[in-house]
Formats: C-alpha cells, sequence, structure tokens
C-alpha cells in the first residue's frame, strides 16, 4: 500500500502549532519564529519524510551559510567514528576554514548517500564536505543532488562533476618503500583491512618502492579483538619481517600495541610505519614514522572550491596534493 503523503496540517497539530506557522519555516519565513520551534519544525519534518515535497522550496531559498561535513559511519570505527584521530583533524582543519569564511559547519554521521542527500536537502546546505564513502555514493549524489559538494581522499573512476580533493596516495606508499629499502630491510609486511581504493593505491606504491624486496600482505580485520588474535597467528610472518607499513596511522599504533603486549619492541624487532601524520603519531613511544598530508591546505581548498561551484564557475575533476615523509624512532636502519 502507498504511504500516505504527509501533510502540512498534520506537522502543525502534532506540534500544537498554526499551519501558517509551520508553512513559514518551509519557505524561510522565520524571522518572528523562535529559533526552538523552528528547530523543532525542522526535525518533524525530516523524521516524517516531509523532504521530497519541501525540497524544490528549500532549494530555491537563499543562501543557508551552512556547509554540511558527512562522515560515513562505518562499522570499522566501532560506534566512535567522530573520535577517530584521522576525521577529528579533517574535522578540526574544516572547522576553521568555514569560519573563516564566515559560514556554519554543521557535521552528520551517515550510512549511505540517501541520508546525506535528504538531510542536505532539508537543511538547504551551501556546499557539501563527504568524508569516507565509496565511488558509489559519490556517483548517486552526482546523479541526485544540485547542491555542490567536493570529496575528501575519495577514489572517483569517473569524476565528471565529483571534485576529488585527494593526496599522492601512490606515492606515500612509494617513499615508505624505498625508505625501508634502503635502510637495509629486505623482509617487509603490509597492513590493511582492504585492497580497495585510495588503499590500494598505497599499498601499491609501497611494493613499487621496496622492490625487489619481499612484502607480504596481511588483510587484517576490523574490529581489534579479531584483529589481535590474527596478528596472533601470524606471529612467524611477523617474526620474519624486519618492517611493517600500515596504510593508516590507526592501524600502525595499534600493531605497536600489540607488538609491545607480546614483548617485543619497536623498532629493535619491527619497524613500522604509517601513513596520514595524525597528531597523536607525535605523542606515542616510539613516536611514529609516517607519511604526511596537509590537511589545512586541503580544507582551504574544499572550502574554496565549494565557493567557485556555487558560482557554477569550472572546476577540475581531482586535485591531488603531495605527501611527504617523516621519519621518527619508530623505524630504523636494518643491520641483521
Amino acid at each position: 500500500m502507498e504511504k500516505q503523503r504527509v501533510r502540512i496540517s498534520d506537522i502543525a497539530e502534532e506540534l500544537g502549532l498554526s499551519t501558517a506557522t509551520v508553512s513559514n519555516v518551509i519557505h524561510g519565513k522565520t524571522r518572528k519564529i523562535s529559533d526552538e520551534t523552528v528547530q523543532r519544525v525542522m526535525a518533524l519534518l525530516e523524521e516524517r519524510q516531509y523532504i521530497p515535497h519541501m525540497a524544490s522550496i528549500l532549494l530555491a531559498r537563499n543562501s543557508s551559510k551552512i556547509i554540511g561535513v558527512f562522515v560515513n559511519d562505518h562499522e570499522k570505527y566501532g560506534g566512535h567514528t567522530l573520535e577517530d584521530f584521522f576525521i577529528s583533524s579533517c574535522l578540526n582543519g574544516l572547522s576553521e576554514e568555514i569560519e573563516n569564511s564566515g559560514q556554519f559547519m554543521m557535521v552528520k554521521k551517515a550510512k549511505c548517500a540517501g541520508d546525506i542527500l535528504q538531510f542536505a536537502s532539508m537543511w538547504n546546505m551551501d556546499g557539501i564536505v563527504v568524508i569516507g564513502f565509496c565511488e558509489q555514493d559519490y556517483t548517486y549524489l552526482r546523479n541526485h543532488m544540485r547542491i555542490p559538494f567536493v570529496v575528501y581522499d575519495g577514489f572517483c573512476r569517473d569524476p565528471e562533476r565529483i571534485l576529488n580533493i585527494t593526496i599522492d596516495n601512490r606515492g606515500g606508499g612509494c617513499q615508505v618503500g624505498c625508505y625501508f629499502r634502503e635502510a637495509g630491510h629486505r623482509r617487509a609486511l603490509c597492513i590493511s583491512d582492504n585492497e580497495t581504493g585510495v588503499d590500494r593505491e598505497r599499498i601499491d606504491g609501497f611494493y613499487q618502492g621496496f622492490s625487489p624486496g619481499t612484502a607480504e600482505l596481511l588483510l587484517i580485520p576490523m574490529e581489534k579483538e579479531a584483529r589481535w588474535s590474527f596478528y596472533r597467528r601470524k606471529l612467524a610472518a611477523i617474526g620474519a619481517a624486519s618492517a611493517a607499513f600500515a596504510v593508516s596511522d590507526y592501524y600502525a599504533i595499534d600493531l605497536m600495541c600489540f607488538l609491545h603486549e607480546q614483548g617485543l619492541s619497536v623498532p629493535e624487532d619491527l619497524s613500522v610505519a604509517g601513513f596520514d601524520d595524525i597528531p597523536v603519531c607525535r605523542m606515542v613511544s616510539p613516536a611514529l614514522t609516517t607519511v604526511r598530508q596537509d590537511g589545512a591546505l586541503r580544507a582551504r581548498l574544499a572550502i574554496e572550491k565549494l565557493r567557485e561551484l556555487r558560482e557554477a564557475r569550472n572546476v577540475e575533476g581531482e586535485i591531488r596534493l603531495p605527501v611527504s615523509l617523516v621519519v621518527r624512532r619508530s623505524t630504523k636502519e636494518y643491520c641483521g
């Protein structure tokens, strides 16, 4: 049976408001309406899925000055998505740039592109930054949404009308591989929870730089307990290697913690390097060797390009920023 369409009168009755008040909120005439009432109306409109009937009105309104930042609420974060060091670092950089531009940042976790589309349309956002989603989500947004958006370090084989602000993932992996090879390492591990997208680029870059050394890819579980159980089963492979490259700082630091539990030392028993240079890399002991990306520059470009997209100016489909290897105490030359 087809779902009955929600009417303005239904919303008004449920909230104990007049239909005129609800209509004024929908049409953006909120000068004489309290912020609390506006929020109540907007929240119920979203809950009752009134969005499809109001999207065209909202999109035609003047600038909201809201930049939405949508983060993929992926299972690998274990319910702590916004606490992830890389995510929080991205949000910090974006917050400063958005504030400097005289706009407001609204952050929301989402499971899929459909969630992004509904919420962004509801709030008439001026632009969107999406972090951690997949290629199908970007394509869906491109085909179903008029609000300009930029992708943070995504993987887009069809970048038409998708602005991807990425980094030299392959080059960063290659820098780590070259560093290990030149430091005398001949057997290494590559740590990742998948072998697609940007992680595949980092893996391939590492193989390229480490050649002709021998590198083994360990595809690890996302959940920590399962991951450590996996490491215990792989102790022989870990012991046979002298270096390990993790495709993210999180997994690199996690590996260091596991090694410490096993009575092994970094870098004496295993040199460990990561990728991203999140702030905690300088706080752990030993400090982590990693690939640095310029988060402040990417945030600045994201907000600049959103403005250009909103002004219907042409922007390139992909901006690839350089990265650099930062050598710290978690790695050393191999003397075995």
